[in-house]
């Protein structure tokens, strides 16, 4: 992991092919942000769902 996003918001913003793969620590709101063709690693991607307060083992 190279990118550490701890802290960093993201609101209302255009990610469309963002390259998250290689990030960590960000909390992103799929709904209030466009991420159509947006890249994110699989041991990452539960910051995607950080809203729903879901548990994933």
């Amino acid at each position: 992991m190279n990118s550490d996003l701890f802290g960093a918001v993201f609101q209302n913003t255009n990610l469309t092919k963002a390259d998250f793969s290689s990030a960590q620590n960000y909390i992103i709101d799929p709904e209030n942000n466009k991420l159509k063709g947006a890249k994110f690693s699989l041991d990452q991607v539960s910051g995607l769902l950080n809203k729903y307060q879901i548990i994933i083992d």
